[in-house]
């Protein structure tokens, strides 16, 4: 479901997220962090693992869920025809695409264009998953909320014949 723009940025404000790249996803502070602002940097991005994704994809973990909250942000870049495998989270995902556009999907659901602006609400424990169209770059905020220490449920790839975009 695609809300607003400004309903969006709202949602990020109060939402907070994380991208984790194992079951469970790790509940502590960036290595080394020493004030309350990370410069431009100091923090390296990775490539998204070849486990969860299909495709060329950066990863930039902004934060990662410090007691007492419970919110990661990752700041997600997927190359052409660069796509999320099928993904759950326990307690829902929202994503704001900053740059491009790209295309998600929750299982059973049509296959949705997302741009630049957009934000995508994903309840808790719904198939789905997100990535770039197949001729364009995406960029998205990810944020993701923890449970019990536990943001995402990972599991198999988007076939390319599901990696197909929408039918409008």
């Amino acid at each position: 479901m695609l809300f607003s723009r400004y309903a969006g940025v709202m949602m990020l404000l109060w939402c907070g997220i994380g991208l984790a790249f194992a079951q469970t996803a790790p509940v502590q502070q960036l290595p080394n962090r020493q004030s309350d602002v990370i410069k431009p940097g100091a923090i390296a991005a990775k490539p998204g693992p070849a486990t969860f994704f299909t495709g060329k994809v950066t990863v930039l973990e902004l934060v990662r869920p410090v007691s007492p909250g419970r919110a990661g942000v990752g700041l997600v870049t997927f190359q052409a025809r660069a796509r999320s495998h099928w993904h759950t989270h326990p307690a829902g995902q929202t994503l704001y695409v900053t740059q491009g556009c790209g295309w998600t999907q929750r299982e059973g659901g049509p296959v949705q264009r997302i741009c630049k602006g957009d934000t995508v609400y994903v309840p808790p424990g719904i198939r789905h998953w997100h990535g770039a169209t197949d001729t364009t770059s995406m960029t998205h905020l990810s944020v993701t909320e923890t449970l019990g220490g536990h943001a995402v449920d990972w599991a198999e790839k988007v076939s390319d014949a599901q990696f197909k975009g929408p039918s409008e």
